[in-house]
């Protein structure tokens, strides 16, 4: 088929790949390589590009324009989408006989003028590390004035929009300042070059070493187990990376070198940047991608070194140290002249980026009452972190950390650069994830038929790690019919049954007898889970297996994995393949064993309460700060930290309990225990309702009855949902009397959605439903229909939610006789 065939028959796929991610990024790189290919004029970008007009229309004048130019033109065209669209965005595109190379070998060009067209790609990202020394330098040419700065560096443009403004008015401004700009860009990279040769020969050496530890370290999948022998660079799949609060509706999506860059930047002064995202939402493999991009040159090819580091592993350290010993010792030894590599750090610090993965594991809490500003002053490892990401030591030096959001509070919040959201797969990552996962295509579709035909399910999928979970158990999943997935608990349960039959040299006989079976081996795991909670320990020694009963039969089930430990170079350290799985296990414990205590499910749902209780009879004493804790600086966010993953666990209990579940736990354990279990898990439940309920303010006279709900009113939302016993969703309804129910800022993704329609479709009467700023996206959307008919108006702004999102909820909403009004803001 022609080039010319392929974008007509493509158009519409063309189109939502170019403007799916809400961004004019990629409309905006297409259209620099095509000029720099004379494939289109001046006057024909212009036309295209027209401030103020919508992103579809744009793309829309671009197509029907390369396809009026013919074959050449629209080869070139799909060339250039190809080498622009992330991987997912174009997956269902063809591009079969474009032509791979963009590069034309052409006559030099006469003129500075011509230059900045003809290289315009190249030259957009050259100037985007060093716009601001451009503008000075044309300003002190007389080129540009103050006026013409301002116009190329307002706020709403990202860092690469900036730089095509700049080459824009410098092509009006004619000849002198074209050669003007173009000179400064030169002296900018010789600059650069004569810095790269001036570097030692030891100091090149260990760069060398460094970022070999780095790629051997990341070139595996890491985040989950049983996939050591999967290449990173076939598996990964982008997830959808924002900005945080205001920022989220002028960037639109970002890409990983985002993630350092300007856009975005509310704290010039501060070097911190926060990646944050609910559990599972792929954290640790965006920050593994980037380290990778970073060893293999690249990305991030501004900083000559990288130092990882794990939170989790850091608190094994137990002795202080010096902020040297802490780079040399924990990532990567140089075999000589340490001081002269040290002191280039200090030197050099903007040529330095410290990474730090899953904050929200570190066992002590942010605090910044201790200061340390020597970087050769010995310190705990955890105040070495704080004082680093505050900037008292090596300011200067980027530094990106991953947690989970509730687990950074405001304290940590001011000395942040700025915050970048990790939301899970959109739809096409899904897609792209299963595919990827599956090289047998016929498998692959197999498993994204049941997903689109179970959207419930789909829904879970939205997060990486369940996404995982489904393509790794699509046997099961396939095999299921009905009986498909519906939860959290769901999945759970389904690679529990895959990994224990998997290692089982006998198959477990048809039915429910595989817990039973394996037995033993599930409340090993569950007691060393349910401590490591109370304690807040991830990673553990032969000791703690040991005290817990677990053997190597039991490591070898495939859930607990080796833990690249470095503090510990002597013995064995092992940790959940997941924080996910760390708490499913532990709400396995709390379930089936007989030896926990009777009020362990009391406190679980009710955290605040865990104060004092001794550790023999409850594991969750780690949780909350004793006031000689609070006195060694144990802050409150270490404690948010921490019931976040009670708040998984009790989810999960939630799930287990439920009616649908309870004859898996028939053979192994008394019925009347379990049924106590239950009761007890009910009337939390409906405590914790019942507590929200009475936080509600009566209205002001004329005005409607408001509830403004807060994140833990729809933590007990999925735990009733997770329950799926529609009494529990029912009586819990009955008790909420209001005509506006406020959700913004509130983490709402898919799986919120679905608990949220299940639970409120049994509302007493319609309510408006705010659920501005949160992440429900079109497949969160496919989640709220069924609760339609029970809302009168709905607020969904800033939910990256496309046309087509928009245009489900606007045909569901007019079959309903109560819904009235929609609120929203296209991703286009």
């Amino acid at each position: 088929m022609f080039n010319r065939d392929l974008v007509l028959k493509q158009r519409a796929e063309i189109l939502h790949a170019l403007c799916s991610s809400g961004s004019t990024e990629h409309l905006e790189r297409v259209l620099d390589k095509l000029l720099s290919q004379g494939e289109l004029i001046w006057e024909e970008y212009q036309n295209i590009q027209v401030q103020g007009r919508a992103l579809y229309t744009n793309v829309r004048q671009l197509l029907d324009l390369v396809y009026t130019k013919g074959e050449d033109t629209c080869e070139f065209f799909l060339a250039a989408v190809k080498q622009v669209l992330p991987e997912a965005q174009g997956a269902g595109i063809t591009f079969s006989g474009c032509c791979s190379n963009l590069e034309k070998t052409g006559e030099s060009q006469s003129t500075s003028s011509q230059t900045l067209l003809t290289q315009r790609a190249s030259l957009v990202t050259k100037l985007q590390a060093c716009i601001d020394g451009a503008l000075e330098a044309l300003v002190e040419s007389g080129h540009f004035t103050s006026s013409d700065c301002d116009d190329v560096l307002l706020p709403i443009h990202t860092p690469s929009q900036q730089a095509r403004r700049l080459l824009d008015h410098v092509r009006s401004k004619g000849e002198s300042a074209a050669k003007c700009v173009l000179h400064y860009i030169q002296e900018s990279e010789s600059s650069l070059n004569q810095e790269k040769w001036t570097l030692s020969k030891e100091f090149s050496k260990y760069q060398k070493k460094l970022s070999s530890s780095v790629s051997a370290q990341s070139c595996f999948l890491s985040s989950y187990g049983r996939t050591s022998h999967m290449p990173l660079d076939e598996i990964y799949t982008e997830a959808q990376l924002e900005l945080a609060n205001d920022f989220a509706d002028l960037s639109g999506a970002l890409d990983l070198d985002d993630i350092v860059g300007a856009a975005g930047t509310v704290n010039d002064e501060a070097d911190t940047v926060l990646v944050s995202g609910e559990a599972g939402s792929g954290k640790s493999t965006v920050l593994q991608r980037l380290h990778l991009l970073w060893a293999r040159g690249v990305s991030l090819k501004g900083f000559l070194l990288l130092f990882p580091f794990s939170c989790r592993r850091l608190n094994s350290e137990q002795r202080e140290l010096s902020v040297q010993e802490l780079l040399f010792q924990h990532c990567c030894w140089p075999d000589k002249e340490q001081e002269e590599i040290f002191q280039f750090i200090l030197d050099h610090p903007h040529l330095i980026l410290f990474s730090f993965d899953g904050l929200d594991e570190l066992k002590q809490g942010f605090s910044d009452e201790h200061m340390v500003c020597c970087p050769t002053q010995r310190a705990p490892v955890n105040i070495l972190l704080f004082n680093l990401l505050q900037g008292f030591l090596m300011k200067g030096v980027r530094k990106v950390v991953t947690s989970r959001p509730e687990a950074v509070g405001p304290m940590l919040k001011k000395h942040l650069r700025k915050e970048v959201l990790l939301k899970g797969f959109s739809p096409s990552g899904i897609d792209c994830f299963v595919k990827k996962h599956h090289r047998d295509p016929t498998v692959a579709a197999k498993v994204l038929e049941s997903l689109q035909m179970n959207t419930a399910l789909l829904g879970l999928c939205h997060s990486p790690v369940l996404c995982w979970i489904v393509s790794q158990c699509h046997k099961e999943l396939l095999g299921c019919g009905e009986g498909s997935p519906q939860t959290i608990t769901d999945v759970y349960l389904m690679i529990l049954q895959h990994f224990l039959q998997h290692q089982s040299p006998l198959k477990s006989t048809m039915g429910l007898g595989w817990l039973q079976e394996h037995i033993k081996v599930v409340l090993h795991l569950g007691q060393l889970a349910f401590e490591g909670l109370g304690t807040s320990c991830y990673i553990f020694t032969d000791t703690d297996l040991e005290t817990c009963y677990v053997t190597e039969k039991d490591i070898c089930m495939g859930f607990l994995i080796l833990s690249k430990d470095m503090s510990s170079t002597h013995s064995k350290r092992y940790e959940f393949l997941h924080v996910t799985m760390q708490c499913f296990f532990a709400a396995l414990f709390i379930v089936l064993s007989n030896n926990t205590d009777r009020s362990t499910i009391h406190k679980l749902f009710e955290p605040q309460n865990m104060k004092g209780t001794r550790l023999s009879s409850n594991c969750f004493m780690g949780c909350i700060p004793s006031s000689d804790q609070q006195e060694q600086g144990l802050e409150g966010e270490s404690v948010i930290a921490e019931t976040s993953n009670l708040q998984i666990t009790a989810t999960f209990v939630s799930g287990l309990l439920s009616q649908r579940h309870r004859s898996l736990w028939f053979h192994c354990c008394p019925s009347a225990g379990m049924e106590k279990k239950v009761r007890q898990v009910v009337k939390c439940l409906s405590k914790g309702m019942h507590k929200h309920f009475k936080s509600i303010p009566q209205p002001v006279q004329g005005e409607k009855k408001s509830m403004h709900a807060m994140p833990g009113f729809v933590w007990l939302i999925k735990c009733i949902y997770e329950m799926q016993e529609c009494k529990i969703a029912k009586d819990a309804m009955s008790k909420l009397e209001v005509d506006h129910l406020k959700l913004t800022y509130c983490n709402i993704g898919p799986v919120e959605c679905t608990a949220l329609a299940y639970v409120l479709q049994y509302l007493r009467n319609p309510v408006g439903l705010q659920l501005d700023y949160n992440s429900v996206g079109d497949v969160g959307v496919e989640q709220l229909l069924p609760c339609m008919h029970i809302c009168n108006s709905l607020y969904l702004r800033n939910n990256n939610i496309t046309d087509e999102g928009i245009r489900k909820l606007i045909a569901k909403g007019i079959q309903c006789d109560n819904f009235q009004k929609i609120a929203y803001v296209l991703s286009r």
